[in-house]
């Protein structure tokens, strides 16, 4: 993390006030995993050391970063509250492991994906019905305009009707809208719908939703590739919110 970077963390971090948290409770550990079997993001130690930032900000959670698959066990997952994935690719994690997450999540505990962590597991359906969808393909990398489409969700109710961010915006394919509630969408009428790439689908674009698995609670964002949205204090807050959520420190 280069100097402009820490000092952007250090001033924006505490900017939106996130979710009330339950303070009664010692600090929930959150695994973020970041194994990349695929394309690697080179934003990965900012997000970890803004991660780390906003859990340390919250009094609430703490954030462990790793690329181990050890961790992938049952006993060791007892040792966290919520799994969070920046990750890519098919990653070498065995069945046992495998069934180790799905049965984490089922059991009550949280999950969150952020940006690739769609691109990830294209070959486990598992994953598929965990996550809610797969990447299909980023035909804009530009300022875009994103609707709040669901302004009475306490996640990201102080965003108001939309927000513009410049990123890498993905597209969704296999989408569960059903068994999703959306958060974020892109505004279609920011972007050119006719470049090359564009898949047009009945329910547009999600960029943000959360969904349930068994008894856990599960939160995808499709938004972070640059780092300046890890750097932008909405942005930051509606993670801070989402860990809150997905660990039950808040409804």
């Amino acid at each position: 993390m280069t100097r402009r970077e820490f000092i952007a963390l250090g001033s924006s971090a505490a900017a939106i006030r996130p979710l009330g948290a339950r303070a009664e409770h010692p600090p929930e550990r959150v695994l973020y995993f970041t194994y990349s079997a695929g394309y690697r993001h080179n934003v990965i130690p900012l997000s970890e050391a803004i991660l780390t930032q906003l859990g340390r900000n919250s009094g609430a959670f703490e954030v462990i970063a790793t690329e181990d698959l050890s961790e992938f066990s049952t006993g060791n997952l007892e040792r966290y509250a919520a799994v969070m994935f920046y990750t890519s690719g098919e990653i070498p994690m065995s069945g046992v492991q495998k069934m180790a997450l799905l049965n984490f999540v089922r059991s009550g505990r949280g999950f969150l994906g952020v940006h690739s962590a769609t691109d990830t597991f294209y070959t486990w359906p598992d994953y598929l019905d965990l996550i809610g969808g797969y990447f299909n393909g980023h035909p804009w990398h530009q300022n875009v305009t994103i609707q709040v489409a669901d302004a009475a969700d306490p996640l990201v109710a102080f965003l108001g009707n939309s927000l513009q961010l410049n990123d890498e915006i993905y597209q969704i394919s296999d989408f569960d809208y059903r068994g999703s509630r959306v958060l974020l969408r892109l505004d279609q009428d920011s972007v050119d719908l006719s470049k090359a790439g564009v898949h047009q689908r009945f329910y547009g674009w999600p960029l943000a939703w959360k969904r349930f698995f068994g008894e856990g609670r599960v939160f995808y964002s499709a938004l972070g590739h640059e780092a300046s949205v890890w750097q932008d204090p909405r942005c930051q807050t509606i993670l801070t919110n989402a860990i809150l959520w997905s660990t039950r420190r808040s409804a």
